[in-house]
C-alpha cells in the first residue's frame, strides 16, 4: 500500500511539474514569436502547483523529509526524543486531518455555487476535493508514525536548521 501511495503521489507530482515547466516553455515561446501568451496559463499554473504541493505533502512526510531544526536532539535523552516526535505527529496529524475537514467542506459549498475560475471557467471544486484527500492522506500517515520510533538522521542528513 505505502508503494502504491508514493508512485501515485510522485507521479501525480511530477506530471503536474512537468506540464507547468512545458506550459511556461510554450507560453514564452508564444510571447517572444507570435505576441500571443497562451490563455489561462497563469490560472493553469497556479492549479498546477496545488497539485505538485500537495501531492509531495505525503512523500515529504512519509520520507521524514520536513526542514527539522534539531540543534537541541544531541541533549535530549531517547526517551525525550521519542515523547517529542509522538507530540509532533499527533500536531501534525490533527492539523492536517483539520484542513482535509474544512477543505472537503469548501469544495462541496464551491461545488453547489458552481464557482469556476475567472478566465478559464474550470471548475474550483474538484481541485480542493484532491486537496483535502491529499490532506487526510498526510494526516493519517502522521497518525501511523506517532506509533513508529523516530527516525535517526545520518551525520549531514536532512535540511536542518
Amino acid at each position: 500500500m505505502k508503494k502504491l501511495l508514493e508512485f501515485c503521489c510522485a507521479l501525480l507530482a511530477a506530471t503536474a511539474l512537468f506540464a507547468i515547466m512545458a506550459l511556461t516553455f510554450f507560453d514564452v515561446l508564444g510571447r517572444k514569436f507570435a505576441d500571443q501568451s497562451i490563455p489561462g496559463s497563469l490560472e493553469l499554473t497556479e492549479l498546477l502547483m496545488v497539485a505538485v504541493i500537495f501531492a509531495a505533502l505525503p512523500l515529504v512526510s512519509s520520507r521524514g523529509e520536513h526542514v527539522t531544526f534539531d540543534s537541541l536532539d544531541a541533549y535530549l535523552p531517547a526517551w525525550a526524543r521519542r515523547v517529542q516526535s509522538v507530540i509532533v505527529n499527533l500536531a501534525c496529524a490533527a492539523m492536517l486531518l483539520g484542513v482535509a475537514w474544512l477543505m472537503w467542506r469548501t469544495a462541496g459549498q464551491f461545488a453547489d455555487a458552481g464557482e469556476t475560475t475567472p478566465q478559464l471557467k474550470l471548475l474550483k471544486a474538484p481541485f480542493i476535493y484532491a486537496i483535502a484527500v491529499l490532506c487526510g492522506v498526510t494526516g493519517f500517515l502522521h497518525l501511523a508514525l506517532a506509533g513508529q520510533p523516530p527516525r535517526q538522521l545520518a551525520e549531514g542528513e536532512g535540511a536542518a536548521l
